[in-house]
Formats: structure tokens, C-alpha cells, sequence
């Protein structure tokens, strides 16, 4: 697999490739998702094609100036075990270690085991905190 930076013909894939992996929610619209981190650091969006140039992996990463975060990692089911998704985190913290950024964090739904074990496998840990959010901005998908 190689990794590259998210190009715009690759919207479909990476959208499809999402919901494939369940990461799609119905108050988040992928399209907006995309959109938005095109417009600010759009070097943190990566994808992981194969051989023939299929997209299989992608990983969104952000830096805020304090933390890093890893949002959207995503392999294609069939190619999971292979070192898809070491290789998509690991070349986002690089992309973040050059940014000066010195901490990053995830969220995993909580019951979701298999990612909390795959990301503790490399070496992230579980922090005691809770997570709050707030709707700024309504987003349900367009139709």
C-alpha cells in the first residue's frame, strides 16, 4: 500500500470506504467532512491505494496548535491485519511530528474493543477524561 495525500477524485471511495467501515453517522455529512478539512490543512487527509491504485485506507489527522487528533481511520474490511492501519496512523504522527505537534489523541466509540485493542497495540493509552461535545453548526447530509 502506498500513501499519499487525499486528491479530489478520490471523494466517492474514501465516502464509500467509510461507510463501509461503519464510520458514517447520520448528524455528520462526509461530504462537509471532506470539504472542511480541505480547507484547512488538507495534508492531513491521507489514503492508502494498492497496487492497481484502489483506494483501502484512510486516516484524517488535525493539529489544533496544542494536540494532535486521528479521526476517520478506515481500511477496507478484506485488507485489515495486514498493516494497513499501522502504516496510515504512523505516517499521520509523522505528518504531525513535523507540524511541532506534541501529544495526539482519538476517540473510540466505547464499544468498539477491536479498535481500542488496535490502538493500544500501538501505544496509545486510555485517558481518564470525558468527552464532551456541542453541536455548532447543524449537518445533516444533504439529500
Amino acid at each position: 500500500m502506498r500513501i499519499r495525500s487525499f486528491a479530489p477524485a478520490d471523494r466517492r471511495d474514501v465516502i464509500a470506504l467509510w461507510e463501509a467501515c461503519g464510520l458514517l453517522r447520520p448528524w455528520n455529512d462526509p461530504e462537509r467532512d471532506i470539504d472542511r478539512k480541505l480547507a484547512r490543512d488538507p495534508e492531513l487527509l491521507l489514503v492508502g491505494v494498492d497496487e492497481g491504485g484502489a483506494i483501502v485506507g484512510s486516516v484524517m489527522a488535525g493539529y489544533d496548535g496544542h494536540r494532535g487528533w486521528i479521526n476517520f481511520l478506515a481500511v477496507t474490511p478484506t485488507r485489515r491485519g495486514g498493516g494497513h492501519g499501522r502504516a496510515l496512523v504512523e505516517e499521520a504522527e509523522r505528518r504531525l511530528v513535523a507540524l511541532g505537534c506534541p501529544k495526539v489523541q482519538l476517540q473510540v466509540r466505547i464499544d468498539n474493543a477491536d479498535a481500542v485493542g488496535f490502538y493500544e497495540a500501538l501505544g496509545y493509552e486510555r485517558a481518564d477524561v470525558i468527552d464532551l461535545g456541542k453541536r455548532l453548526i447543524a449537518d445533516a447530509p444533504a439529500t
